[in-house]
């Protein structure tokens, strides 16, 4: 059996506290100059991007959601990950799959860069019904879920700080 290399490490670290919705791993995992993007949430710093997964994990509890995943390719400093994942979508209940590919550059053992990479007209269908079929593959769509979403995590960040105080 070959040896994993460090960056593999932190990818399986990554997506094996993923799949049991653990946001504390995940988060840790990052450095603290850490950026994130995807076609849903744009690009996000560390606070954003922490935030994100800790909200979607958190919107994910006691709701069937299931996530695999399959390393394809790594180096000393990358690595890139195929993963699925399986769940509803809490703004309007509809199932989705989702087929993404993450590439992830990590500099002394901590992700400074990932970037998901998925095809957002056909997450827009699953997830919008017929609205997410006409619009979802538009720059208007995009850029206004974007907003949507920047908003969303900013919600969740005040619930959290409400929460705890």
């Amino acid at each position: 059996m070959e040896k994993m290399n460090s960056t593999e490490q932190i990818a399986h670290q990554f997506y094996r506290a993923f799949q049991v919705l653990d946001a504390d791993t995940m988060n840790s995992l990052y450095h603290s100059d850490a950026r994130f993007s995807d076609p849903g949430f744009g690009l996000l710093n560390h606070t954003e991007l922490t935030t994100m997964w800790a909200m979607l994990c958190f919107n994910q509890q006691d709701k069937g959601f299931k996530l695999t995943y399959e390393i394809l390719d790594s180096s000393e400093d990358s690595v890139t990950v195929y993963w699925q994942a399986w769940y509803t979508f809490s703004r309007t209940g509809r199932k989705v799959h989702n087929q993404i590919t993450a590439n992830i550059l990590v500099e002394n053992g901590k992700i400074v860069q990932h970037h998901d990479h998925f095809n957002l007209h056909k997450w827009a269908s699953q997830a919008l019904g017929l609205t997410g079929w006409l619009l979802g593959g538009s720059g208007f769509f995009q850029k206004k879920l974007q907003q949507q979403t920047k908003g969303l995590l900013e919600q969740f960040q005040e619930q959290q700080r409400t929460n705890s105080n």
